[in-house]
């Protein structure tokens, strides 16, 4: 059983959009008194907050001598220093975007950019020995029960610094490097100055310029050439202080023929005042090498996300995008591909839930460069309850970049009258022997299939569940057994009790 959905198809070097307002599908359902939603997930597990009192610490508001202050708390060598420095400068030189998302309410001077809750670098040794108070948050949010049962590895961070970062042995002996961004910095200089923000550079948007100016903690994934890692990876990321922000960056380096998969979660509490994150994720995937990245974000509405993901990829190499976009009152992400290579492969898998005063604006960017180059972009959105998902993608396939094959759709369900989903496609095509094919479906549950399943003794609102899952299947599909739960639990979440 599925959504009824209308087909429509974008044309090459054109951009659409498409808004379909639906009748409701089945009556309003009385919420649930308890907030315990299947399989024991919570709205406490992510609304709960720790006093805070280390803020009292930590001021509020951007300036060049809190870049100092970031460099120099952490030690850092001279050019990055300098690095920070030149990033503030096109911060400031940069006005704010005017596209997308409204972002007038967004205000600096009430942000808290760099703030520590524990003054360890790099993070304890052990989990027994992280704070009390943080440990318990983790453990409340799956870490790192995640760890023991399917991680090779595990990284924690809490406001602008990790707490903690484990890797197995057999792969620290295979020479894989797992840790926070931080401590790569340290150990491997050479290393880190190399790749960083030489995929994502500074001055590539405003928000890129902040993060630039003042990242803190985040993760550095390094495989060697030719080793495999089998198990996933995993970093989570928490803010929770009232008006924080966190800017983690994310570095990976594949070297040829290894492979591996990386997964990150965060989230925070809602306070009903703004907080940001402007994360940034660089990959870089060698030669006949395949990496995959998974993420599940489910931010406060109180957050702005606006996150920057890219990756390189070369000859013969896959990169594979698997995201879910739950929280956050504003968001505007679009994981990109860089089809370097000849033969290179690119896959973007997204989900994006767009909930009462939330705005998803996702998609996907692809380059395509190299010769024989493929890519597929599969988006799935939801909204609801007034909630308005945008599906935003960019597709160029240059002169180079002959043979190149491209495959894009994204697929909308509306679950109500008032909510709102749009697609704005940009596809540039500059070599003749290209195949492009864009497609584009959007609709609303179907109220003869919800009567099927109720005819067999399934309540409405549990059928109105299951279909939704049909539809997210595909993408959800994709993650390990254990995410693929929390995501779905996380639809749940977003769905009780107000479908209709």
């Amino acid at each position: 059983m599925s959504p009824t959905l209308t087909k429509s198809r974008a044309l090459p070097r054109q951009t659409g959009k498409s808004t379909y307002f639906g009748k409701a599908a089945a009556k309003t359902i009385a919420k649930p008194k308890n907030t315990e939603i299947f399989g024991g997930l919570n709205r406490e597990s992510f609304d709960h907050a720790d006093p805070a009192e280390y803020m009292k610490k930590f001021s509020k508001g951007l300036s060049e001598e809190l870049v100092r202050l970031i460099s120099r708390d952490k030690n850092e060598p001279e050019w990055m220093l300098q690095h920070r420095l030149a990033a503030y400068r096109y911060f400031l030189a940069r006005e704010m975007p005017t596209w997308g998302a409204d972002l007038s309410a967004l205000n600096f001077d009430e942000i808290c950019f760099f703030a520590k809750a524990a003054d360890k670098k790099g993070g304890y040794p052990s989990w027994e020995q992280v704070p009390s108070d943080i440990k318990k948050t983790f453990e409340r949010l799956g870490i790192p029960q995640a760890e023991r049962q399917v991680l090779a590895g595990v990284g924690a961070q809490y406001e602008s610094e990790a707490v903690y970062h484990s890797l197995q042995k057999d792969l620290q002996d295979k020479g894989v490097i797992f840790s926070d961004l931080d401590v790569a910095l340290e150990k491997y200089p050479e290393l880190v100055k190399k790749y960083f923000m030489k995929c994502v550079p500074a001055n590539d948007h405003k928000f890129a310029a902040l993060h630039g100016a003042v990242w803190s903690g985040g993760t550095f994934l390094y495989i060697p050439k030719g080793v495999k890692v089998e198990k996933p990876l995993q970093s989570y990321f928490r803010m929770n202080a009232r008006g924080m922000g966190q800017f983690e960056h994310t570095l990976i380096i594949i070297e040829d023929g290894a492979e591996g998969h990386y997964i990150e979660g965060c989230s925070a509490p809602k306070y009903g005042s703004n907080a940001l994150h402007a994360g940034c994720v660089e990959v870089f995937v060698g030669k006949g090498a395949k990496f995959r990245y998974s993420s599940v974000e489910n931010w406060s509405r109180d957050t702005y996300n606006l996150n920057t993901k890219r990756a390189i990829v070369e000859e013969r190499a896959i990169m594979e995008w698997v995201g879910g976009n739950m929280g956050s009152g504003v968001t505007m992400l679009y994981p990109c591909s860089i089809l370097k290579g000849d033969y290179s492969r690119a896959d973007h898998l997204g989900i994006a839930f767009a909930n009462a005063g939330q705005v998803q604006d996702t998609g996907a960017k692809v380059f395509h460069l190299g010769k024989n180059t493929s890519s597929q972009v599969m988006m799935k959105s939801i909204s609801k309850a007034g909630g308005r998902s945008v599906y935003r993608g960019e597709l160029r396939i240059a002169k180079t970049a002959e043979n190149a094959i491209a495959s894009v759709q994204c697929d909308a369900l509306i679950l109500d009258p008032i909510s709102i989903s749009d697609t704005h496609p940009n596809i540039q095509i500059d070599c003749d022997s290209a195949t492009v094919n864009h497609e584009a479906r959007v609709g609303r549950l179907n109220e003869e299939d919800i009567f099927y399943l109720m005819s067999r003794g399934i309540p409405s609102e549990q059928a109105q569940a299951m279909i939704v899952n049909g539809f997210i299947n595909p993408i959800v599909r994709e993650l390990p057994l254990e995410y693929a739960v929390e995501m779905n639990r996380l639809i749940q979440l977003e769905m009780e009790g107000s479908i209709g």
